[in-house]
C-alpha cells in the first residue's frame, strides 16, 4: 500500500475526510449508547468518549467512514483522537487504549478495502490518528509556577508508542500525528514511531499537522509556521501541514509560508470557517471550497480535507474541485 500511496500522491491531489466528531453528533448517542452492553456498570459518565464509540457502536463508526469514502475521500482518519493513556485518564479507561486503537484502525481498513475492490484505480487509505493529548510538555498550566509541568517527554513517548503500536496491528497505513499546539508532544509522538520503526524493521508513512491557534500566527507554545516546520524536519516524513483552530481563508498565508520551505507534501484540512456564538460552524461546502480554491491556484497543497464542523459534503465538493488541479510539485527547498 505505500507504493500506491506515493504513486497516488505524485498523480493527484489527495482528499482527506471530514470531522468524525460533527458526524457523530447527528446521532445523538445517549449516555446508555455510549455505554453499550459492555459497559453499562462503568463506574464513570463516558458520554463525550467518542473514541470509546469505536467498541460500542462500531458501526456508526463504518458509516462515517464510508460517507466519507463515497464523498471522494482518498484517506480516512481514524477514531482514535484521543486514543492514548493520557487523554483517556479522563475517563478512567487507559486499560482500554490498546483496544480501542486496535478495533478502530480494523474497521476504517475494512471499510477501505471494500472501497478499493469496488474500484481499484482509486486505493483508499487509512491514517491512524494520533491527537495532541490534553496536557502539554513546553508550559505549565499553573500560572504561579511557570516552571511546572503537568507531563513529561518520556510519559508522553510511552503513550504515543503504545497508540502508533495498536494503529498499525489494526491496519493502518499511515500515521498521523495532528492537532499539534506543543510541538514537543509532537516531538515525543515521532520519536515513538521512530522506535516502533525501529523495533519491527518497517517504514511507516508519516503524516504531522500542526494548528495555528489565533491571528498571531503562532502555535500555542509559541512556534510560527516556519519555527514549526524546522524544528520538525529532521525525521522523514511523509507530509507537514495544518489543520483545526483556522477556517480556510486565515490558514492560507501559513500554508504558503511551508509549501515554499519543505520538500515535503503538504496537507491542510481546516475548518469550516471559524466557530460561531453558539460554538457551530456555518460554512457552506460551497463557500468552504470556495476558499480552498486558492490553495489549488497557488500551488500549495498535496493533501486537502475537512477538520471541525465538515461533512461528507464538504468533502464531495473539495474533491470535486481539487480533481481539476495538479499537485504542488514535490521538489527538494532548501530549508
Amino acid at each position: 500500500m505505500q507504493e500506491k500511496l506515493y504513486q497516488a500522491l505524485e498523480e493527484r491531489i489527495l482528499i482527506l475526510d471530514g470531522a468524525m466528531g460533527t458526524m457523530l453528533q447527528r446521532y445523538h448517542f445517549t449516555e446508555e449508547d455510549f455505554r453499550g452492553e459492555r459497559f453499562k456498570d462503568f463506574h464513570k459518565p463516558v458520554k463525550g468518549n467518542n473514541d470509546l464509540l469505536s467498541l460500542t457502536q462500531p458501526k456508526a463508526i463504518a458509516e462515517v467512514h464510508a460517507k466519507y469514502f463515497e464523498a471522494g475521500a482518498d484517506i480516512v482518519e481514524t477514531n482514535t483522537f484521543s486514543g492514548t493513556t493520557i487523554a483517556m485518564a479522563d475517563y478512567d479507561m487507559q486499560d482500554l487504549v490498546y483496544e480501542i486503537n486496535f478495533e478502530s484502525a480494523k474497521i476504517a481498513k475494512q471499510v477501505a478495502q471494500e472501497f478499493t475492490q469496488r474500484e481499484p484505480h482509486k486505493p483508499r487509505f487509512v491514517a491512524g490518528a494520533m491527537g495532541p493529548t490534553n496536557k502539554t510538555a513546553s508550559l505549565s498550566p499553573d500560572v504561579n509556577d511557570p516552571g511546572f509541568r503537568a507531563i513529561s517527554f518520556d510519559e508522553l513517548r510511552k503513550a504515543y508508542k503504545q497508540q502508533a503500536e495498536a494503529l498499525l496491528d489494526g491496519g493502518a497505513d499511515i500515521l498521523l500525528v495532528e492537532t499539534i499546539f506543543d510541538t514537543l508532544n509532537a516531538k515525543a509522538a515521532l520519536f515513538a514511531i521512530e522506535e516502533v520503526k525501529e523495533e519491527r524493521n518497517i517504514d511507516v508513512p508519516i503524516m504531522v499537522s500542526g494548528t495555528i491557534t489565533d491571528a498571531s500566527g503562532r502555535t500555542l507554545s509559541g512556534q510560527t509556521a516556519e519555527a514549526f516546520l524546522i524544528s520538525i524536519s529532521h525525521i522523514p516524513i511523509l507530509s507537514v501541514g495544518f489543520n483545526c483552530a483556522l477556517g480556510a481563508k486565515q490558514l492560507t498565508p501559513h500554508l504558503e509560508v511551508v509549501a515554499h520551505r519543505t520538500p515535503f507534501a503538504v496537507s491542510a484540512y481546516p475548518n469550516a470557517g471559524l466557530p460561531n456564538a453558539f460554538g457551530e460552524y456555518d460554512e457552506s461546502p460551497e463557500q468552504m471550497a470556495a476558499q480552498i480554491k486558492e490553495y489549488l491556484d497557488k500551488k500549495l497543497i498535496n493533501i486537502i480535507g475537512g477538520c471541525c464542523g465538515t461533512t461528507p459534503p464538504h468533502i464531495k465538493a473539495i474533491a470535486q474541485l481539487a480533481q481539476q488541479y495538479q499537485p504542488r510539485p514535490l521538489i527538494p527547498v532548501a530549508l
